[in-house]
């Protein structure tokens, strides 16, 4: 009976649905890597900031989940099918299509939110490393995702995948990527 209501929200509403679902997956993930790195690993007594897990929420529910939930829609209807040229067509376009983009819009949305003076140093100093740990673990994950999700489902299999990434993304977040300058 559950599954039947909320297979019916996400026809009736998509983009609301998947909306709420990403942000939440994208604000759990930020949640968890805090705990990580405030409570387990540094001071226990540290307090969550919240304004970064509003950052993430904030992304994740409206840049995040839209992006992807309209890039699917076409995807989709482009690429008909679970043949493995459609497949390989499908991983590729999101893989060096999708997600270079995605990924600097991550950075510079979070680095506008933050209002750091140059919006760009972080995008420009984290997106390759970022990308390329995509590459290892997106590919294999949207194998799967065409393969054996059906198309309704994409965006919660991505954001369920995302509470993944979204942790390695947070630990790309909190590296110091920065060159040097030398005087």
């Amino acid at each position: 009976m559950a599954i039947a209501k909320i297979k019916h929200i996400f026809k009736k509403y998509p983009i609301l649905a998947n909306s709420v679902v990403y942000g939440t997956l994208y604000t759990g993930a930020e949640f968890s890597q805090q705990t990580y790195t405030k409570k387990i690993a540094a001071n226990p007594s540290e307090d969550y900031d919240v304004k970064g897990l509003a950052r993430f929420s904030l992304f994740g529910s409206t840049i995040g989940a839209n992006v992807l939930y309209q890039w699917y829609r076409w995807l989709d209807g482009k690429y008909v099918g679970t043949a493995t040229l459609t497949i390989v067509k499908k991983m590729a376009l999101d893989q060096f299509v999708l997600t270079p983009p995605l990924i600097a819009s991550f950075y510079l949305f979070m680095s506008i939110m933050e209002q750091k003076q140059d919006v760009f140093e972080e995008c420009r100093n984290k997106l390759l490393p970022t990308f390329m740990t995509s590459c290892v673990f997106w590919l294999p994950a949207q194998g799967i995702n065409f393969l054996f999700i059906p198309p309704a489902a994409r965006v919660v299999y991505v954001g369920s995948c995302a509470f993944i990434w979204v942790n390695v993304i947070c630990w790309f977040k909190r590296q110091d990527y920065s060159k040097t300058k030398e005087d």
